[in-house]
């Protein structure tokens, strides 16, 4: 699943490729329902981004596509 989290006051996302999206939504909730100041993603080549949460201004999950090939019916 691509995830794209947009950074306040910055034009820049940043895009993660994650294998869970129900789990990453829940850790997001949490940290904004908690005393969290930095969040760490995780996406499914390992590579590690801290975000503050403070600076989070929005979450896009967008599932993967699925390509048919050949013809259907």
């Amino acid at each position: 699943m691509r995830v794209r989290i947009g950074i306040g006051d910055t034009s820049r996302e940043i895009e993660l490729d994650v294998d869970d999206g129900g789990a990453l939504i829940a850790e997001i909730e949490a940290a904004f329902g908690g005393e969290q100041t930095i969040l760490w993603f995780t996406d499914v080549g390992d590579r590690r981004i801290g975000v503050p949460v403070s600076r989070i201004a929005y979450v896009e999950l967008e599932p993967e596509q699925r390509v048919s090939v050949g013809f259907t019916a």
